[in-house]
């Protein structure tokens, strides 16, 4: 069934212009254009959509009030901002409503590349509960002990980036909302970007101060103990698999690049069970209580999909690159993926399953070595030397590359 997407925007020549650059998509989605917020929400009131695409800057309504009045009343739709020649304080202001924020004029291929991407990845999930959980998501709560840290840092009349970045390549929270804002159009970053070191380079300390002091894109767990019993033992192990995953890919002789995804990618392997400890606490420590070794076909169960699934759609509409997204949704499973050669998945899968050996807390222990997979590569042999270097390391992390001074933003 053709995706329904609803574009916004008061000035009747741009919805042409964009209803003919995507004139090749219209056998796949069904578009609909109009002139503003109030004829948007009327639209969405009375028919479904899959995503919505609003103008910043319109009379009566901008983009960022009209995604914040969709987020309360249609949650499960994808929200993306045009960002055009609107002020920085105004694009600042659609981060919290808006999953992505685009460039005006719009690349039509971008476009279809990105939407595309969250579709596929919200298409695996089969429980409307949870598409609506991670669509509406602001943020992924932090421990803490880590944001209490951040803030502290950022209070600094001279915080340095290369702190900054240190307490966040240890949070799985804020890595993924710094690369959520580093892979939006409208910081000119001009394409995918995994790195965080390079993301917060970008984004310049300033931006992230304001970002996360004014905008208040972080928030940490509070009042819910339940949850908070859990996640040092998911943060360390979070932090074990992207330094694990970091030196594999080193080992194997990666591009620095593909060093530093696999780095990120470890880190945000399991933010679905993130996702799920915050806004489902109930009804998943149940499923870890009743065998919390047989994790994933339990979520399957229960929920109608996996932590690994939630978490790669979350990413997906968030905008992050594909190979993250592709590394989270199949980091239990790389054989069902049509790979033929080393990878960040293959990197972050190996790290997951020898991380978890020594883990003692039962929240990890759901990974098994998908050896078909490692055949298939004709990496066999590799997992001894990958056990090695763990081993040799005693699952300590490895630090992510010192940050570049970069110009205040």
């Amino acid at each position: 069934m053709p995706k329904r997407l609803l574009f916004v925007d008061d000035e009747a020549m741009v919805l042409n212009g964009i209803r003919r650059a995507l004139h090749g998509m219209r056998q796949e989605w069904d578009m609909h254009f109009v002139d503003g917020g109030a004829a948007a929400l009327e639209a969405l009131d009375k028919d479904a959509y899959d995503a919505i695409v609003s103008d910043m800057r319109m009379p009566l309504m901008d983009g960022a009030q009209l995604l914040e009045q969709v987020k309360q009343r249609h949650p499960e739709v994808i929200r993306m901002v045009l960002s055009g020649q609107s002020s920085r304080a105004a694009i600042l202001r659609s981060i919290a409503p808006a999953h992505q924020i685009l460039s005006k004029p719009c690349d039509p291929q971008e476009l279809v590349i990105r939407l595309g991407q969250a579709f596929a990845m919200r298409d695996l999930l089969s429980s409307q509960t949870l598409k609506t959980v991670v669509s509406r998501l602001r943020s992924i709560p932090s421990l803490p002990t880590l944001y209490d840290e951040l803030m502290t840092a950022l209070r600094r009349d001279d915080p340095s980036l290369n702190q900054i970045a240190r307490i966040i390549s240890k949070d799985v929270g804020m890595a993924a909302k710094i690369l959520q804002l580093a892979n939006s159009a409208f910081l000119g970053t001009g394409g995918r970007v995994s790195s965080l070191v390079q993301a917060l380079s970008l984004i310049g300390t300033e931006t992230v101060r304001t970002l996360v002091l004014s905008v208040h894109v972080f928030s940490q767990f509070d009042g819910k103990s339940q949850v908070a019993v859990s996640l040092p033992a998911l943060w360390d192990h979070s932090i074990a698999v992207s330094g694990l995953a970091q030196r594999i890919a080193g080992s194997e002789g990666c591009a620095k690049a593909m060093v530093e995804e696999s780095f990120t990618a470890g880190l945000l392997h399991d933010i679905g069970k993130v996702v799920l400890l915050a806004e489902m606490p109930r009804e998943y420590h149940q499923i870890l209580a009743v065998n919390p070794c047989d994790g994933k076909n339990l979520e399957r169960e229960r929920l109608g999909c996996t932590h690994a699934e939630v978490g790669a759609y979350l990413m997906s509409v968030w905008g992050l690159p594909f190979p993250l997204v592709h590394a989270v949704a199949y980091h239990h499973n790389p054989s069902e993926t049509a790979e033929t050669h080393f990878s960040t998945l293959t990197a972050v899968h190996a790290a997951d399953v020898i991380a978890t050996a020594t883990d003692a807390s039962p929240l990890n222990h759901d990974a098994e070595l998908d050896l078909s997979y490692l055949e298939r590569l004709g990496l066999s042999e590799r997992e001894s030397v990958w056990r090695g270097i763990y081993a040799e390391r005693a699952g300590s992390p490895a630090a992510p590359p010192a940050a570049a001074p970069s110009p205040k933003a």
